[in-house]
Parts: structure tokens; C-alpha cells; sequence
């Protein structure tokens, strides 16, 4: 629909003597301003030296002729407003119903490579909310790009190199030397929740009392190791749960043992992206926008968190993928620069590199803040948070809101059976049309060829409402896709469904004419057809039945 009229307008605007000029194209919030609005006469204004008034009614002009339009009015300081013909919308609900997703799914990736990462939550505790929320808008940006023909890889880079790890083992070590009844100081900034002592009555039951005698100094590596492949193991089933699974997991520790580290290091010394001040190693960030140029190896030859970022990225880049999007908590923000700065001394422009924050969730019950986890301690996880309202509920209400914006989430609300569950609302949507062809094989009434009935009987303001805002569906995946913004579709799940349900409550599907109930069961189907493939793209379940 919208490739359509952009090509007849751009036809247009090349007979006006303008071959390049971007057409921009919307859809309208209010339905007086017609289906589908452009400004490009605006844009016009300067290059044609005309009001933009006047470069829109010689648009109008040539495009009047066009069947698929109902009208054509311009607006405000020169808007063009198109309004669709019935019959243009009949026709096009027809092919939707033949095409399916094919009809509804753009190929805009051609095959593509980019690779997502997100999670990749340090291994030291359960996942809490704001990963899960990065899960799910992971995971969904990843089915999006792949639904538009990208090839796309899933990655988590596990952070089990640094410090974090190392206070994890020693928490752990304290813990389990207290079991054993053996006076043993907790480590001041150790890891205070009730999953530490789990992993150390784990290591008890593997191994016994077997290191009890030693110093944390002589069972460091082992109590490491242990702790954070348990903790790991624990995320990787979370994730499942979850409906989450990933192609590739990054070692941070591999890229050390494997020299990418020194390898890419000596990468940018050879391009003289490096210099040495007061014994430490710098990375020239300034020169491609940062604020401050950054230690890559400190003074005491320990290597900074940033320099596996470095090596991390070369990695990526080595793959020879066409983008990389890398998915962070909020605050992390901070890192954007530097990490675009990388990509640029690398020798690729920072757009390669794409960043998606995510800002944290807050948990409610009854409308207040929910503060501790039975487990966590100082977090609720997403594990409990499952537990308690279902993966499809708590992964369709992260989408609920953009990424970088701060979300709610009141586990009471999420529970109830009705309108103001948004996931229960767009599901019984589903439920309900499965149930309306349910009744009609019962009652007889034929629910074959639905793309041959007369769609013309479909003449109710609702029923046309409803067709358009199906229509809608390929802008809005388009659009999804090129901003990297997936809850776009949730959105506007949202929408549909509250068109159909006052339809529904409304009109009666099957009814005594024969072929009114054939029309209806075709736009039911339509509305099913559309419905399956958002949930799809946002990895939920489209129940038969609620």
C-alpha cells in the first residue's frame, strides 16, 4: 500500500522536474485526515520556488485519476491527505488473505548478516527484571529482522574475566566454609543473596569438605570457576524458560587465552591509534568523538574491562557481518562513545555499530513498589516474576513501552483476566476468532475459499476501520524494522485488537445471510493471519482457546 502510493507520487514529482527527493509517507492519527498523508509538497517549496499549496494541488491534480483513491484534499500548509477506495480495500484484503506472510513481511535485509547480542548479564546472580526486559527486546528485534530477510545471529558475551566473578567464588567460598561450621569473615562487597548459599551447599554436595583447609588464595580458581558456571548454567535454563535461546555464547575469558586480546591491541598500534602515557596504554578516543581518550592497559600491566571490548568488537567485525547491535542496560550509556570510536579506528563508520539501551523495570503489586526477592535479595528475578504471571505476559508487557523508556510492571494487572491485561487482550483476540470458526463448522456455514467471498458486504464503519488498520500492517513492519524498533508491532497488536473487540461485541459473525457471514469469516481471518504473525515476531504463543 504505502510502496504504492509512494511510487505514484514520486512519478509525479519527477514530471515536476524533481528526480531525487525523499517521499516521506504516514499514517494519520485521526481518521478526518484520510488513510495515509504526505508533506513532500513542503519539501518541494525551495527546490520549485512555489507555496507549497500550489506544489500540492498539481499533485492532486495528476494523481485524481487513480482508482485506488476515494479522494485526494490537501491540508494545513500544503499535506496531501489520501483517502482509499473501497474498492482498492477490498482488493487488497484479498491479497492479504492469499499471500499471508508474504504478504504482510518485507524483504528488506536481502540476506544480510547482522548479529544481535543482549542479555549478557555478568554470571555472578539470577537475571533480574532488567535483563529479562533486554531479553525480550532482543529476542523480538531478532525474529523482526529475520521476518525481513535478514540472517541473523543471536549472541551472549559472558562476562567471566573480571573482578565480579572473582568476589562471586569468594562469596561462595565463604559461604561454604560457614556450612561446615567453620568461622570464616563474608567478604564486605560479596554477593548477599540467598542463591550464594544454594551454590555453596551444590559444592558441598559435589565435593565435600575436601578444600575446606585451603585459602581462598589455593581454591580461588576452582570456587571461581564452579560458581559462575553453575550461576551460567542457571541463566542459560531461565532463558529458555523464557522462550530465549542463542546461536553463539563469547567467552570473555577465550578472547584472553585465544590472543584476541594482544592480537587486537597490536591492531591498533600498527594503525597509531595508541600511545603510552605514565606507564599505561591509551586508546586515542578523542580523534573519533569521545570525550576522553581511554586506558586499554594500566600502569601495573593489568588490563582494563575496556580492552576485551576491543578485542570483543574486532571479533565481531572479523565476522564480516554487515551490522552489529549490541543491546545494554541504561546504564551503561556512558559506553556508546567509546565503543563507536573503536569501530571507527577499525576502519568502519559507526553506524556498524548500532546501541540500544534499556532502562530498568519497576516491580509493583496493588500499585507499589515491590523492593526484595525472596532469592535475589536485593532484586526480584525474572525467574519469580515467571513463576508468577507466565513468560508470554511478562515478555508482551517489556515490550509494551520503548526500550530507553522506564516501565512499570504491576504483577496484579498482569494476573487479571480482562481489558487491562494488554497480553490477555491481544490473545483472547485470537481465542475469540478461533472460536467463531469453531461455531461455524458446527453450524454448517462453509469457511473455505475465504479469499473468493464477496468482501464488498463488508460496508460497516467498523469493518472498514478494521480492513485499514490490517493494511496498516506492512508500514508498520517496515518501519519496525528500519528503526530497529519492535515494539512498533506491539503497538499496534494493541490497536487491532481493540478494534475487533467492540466489532465482535457488536456484530454477529454467522448470521442468516449466507454470504455477510462469508465476508465476516474472511475479515476474522485476516485479523487471525495478522495477529499470529506480530505474536510471532514478538516470540508469543496464540492460544486456541482462554
Amino acid at each position: 500500500m504505502k510502496k504504492g502510493v509512494k511510487a505514484m507520487i514520486e512519478q509525479v514529482v519527477r514530471k515536476l522536474g524533481v528526480d531525487r527527493i525523499p517521499v516521506e509517507l504516514e499514517i494519520p492519527r485521526e481518521e478526518r485526515f484520510g488513510d495515509i498523508a504526505t508533506p513532500v509538497a513542503m519539501s518541494l517549496s525551495k527546490i520549485l520556488k512555489k507555496p507549497p499549496s500550489k506544489i500540492a494541488a498539481d499533485i492532486v491534480s495528476s494523481l485524481e485519476a487513480q482508482e485506488i483513491f476515494e479522494r485526494i484534499e490537501i491540508a494545513g500548509p500544503g499535506f496531501i491527505n489520501f483517502t482509499f477506495s473501497k474498492k482498492y480495500l477490498f482488493s487488497e484484503l484479498k491479497s492479504l488473505l492469499a499471500g499471508k506472510e508474504k504478504f504482510l513481511r518485507r524483504e528488506i535485509g536481502k540476506g544480510q548478516r547482522i548479529q544481535v547480542e543482549f542479555v549478557s548479564a555478568n554470571p555472578t546472580g539470577p537475571l533480574h527484571l532488567g535483563h529479562g526486559r533486554g531479553a525480550a527486546v532482543g529476542a523480538a528485534l531478532s525474529n523482526l529482522l529475520k521476518a525481513a530477510g535478514y540472517e541473523v545471529e543471536r549472541e551472549y558475551y559472558i562476562n567471566d574475566a573480571g573482578r565480579q566473578v572473582k568476589i562471586l567464588g569468594l562469596s561462595v567460598f565463604a559461604k561454604y566454609q560457614q556450612l561446615l561450621g567453620i568461622e570464616y569473615p563474608f567478604p564486605e562487597d560479596g554477593y548477599r543473596g540467598h542463591y550464594v548459599e544454594d551454590l555453596a551447599r551444590r559444592f558441598i554436595s559435589r565435593y565435600g569438605n575436601r578444600y575446606s583447609e585451603m585459602s581462598f588464595q589455593e581454591a580461588s580458581e576452582f570456587f571461581t570457576d564452579f560458581s559462575y558456571k553453575e550461576m551460567l548454567r542457571e541463566i542459560e535454563e531461565d532463558l529458555k524458560a523464557f522462550g530465549i535461546v542463542f546461536d553463539a555464547w563469547q567467552s570473555e575469558r577465550e578472547l584472553y587465552s585465544k590472543n584476541d586480546v594482544d592480537n587486537a591491541i597490536d591492531d591498533l598500534r600498527h594503525r597509531r591509534h595508541l600511545y603510552r602515557q605514565d606507564n599505561a596504554l591509551w586508546f586515542r578516543a578523542t580523534v573519533f568523538g569521545d570525550d576522553k581518550d581511554r586506558v586499554i592497559i594500566k600502569s601495573d600491566g593489568e588490563f582494563t574491562y575496556f580492552a576485551s571490548d576491543i578485542a570483543y568488537h574486532r571479533k565481531k567485525i572479523e565476522k564480516g557481518l554487515d551490522a552489529i547491535v549490541d543491546i545494554w542496560g541504561a546504564d551503561h550509556h556512558g559506553y556508546i562513545s567509546r565503543l563507536k570510536a573503536v569501530i571507527q579506528a577499525l576502519g568502519y563508520p559507526p553506524e556498524h555499530l548500532k546501541i540500544i539501551l534499556v532502562q530498568m523495570v519497576t516491580l509493583l503489586r496493588a500499585g507499589k513498589p515491590v523492593q526484595m526477592s525472596k532469592r535475589a535479595g536485593e532484586f526480584v528475578t525474572l525467574r519469580e516474576v515467571m513463576d508468577e504471571v507466565g513468560p508470554d505476559t511478562t515478555k508482551f508487557i517489556f515490550l509494551t513501552r520503548r526500550p530507553d523508556s522506564h516501565l512499570e510492571f504491576d504483577l496484579d494487572v498482569a494476573k487479571e483476566q480482562s481489558a487491562e491485561n494488554p497480553v490477555f487482550y491481544l490473545q483472547y483476540a485470537n481465542a475469540r476468532i478461533n472460536s467463531i470458526f469453531v461455531r461455524a463448522r458446527e453450524s454448517g456455514v462453509s469457511i473455505e475459499d475465504l479469499e473468493g467471498v464477496d468482501l464488498s458486504l463488508l460496508l460497516t464503519p467498523e469493518e472498514l476501520r478494521i480492513i485499514k488498520k490490517l493494511l496498516t500492517y506492512t508500514v508498520i513492519f517496515e518501519g519496525a524494522v528500519l528503526s530497529h524498533e519492535p515494539h512498533r508491532i506491539t503497538f499496534y497488536l494493541q490497536e487491532l485488537a481493540g478494534l475487533f473487540h467492540p466489532y465482535y461485541n457488536k456484530f454477529r459473525v454467522i448470521t442468516g445471510d449466507a454470504e455477510l457471514s462469508a465476508a465476516r469469516l474472511a475479515l476474522c481471518e485476516a485479523i487471525r493471519v495478522v495477529l499470529k504473525d506480530g505474536l510471532e515476531i514478538l516470540g508469543l504463543s496464540t492460544p486456541e482457546r482462554m
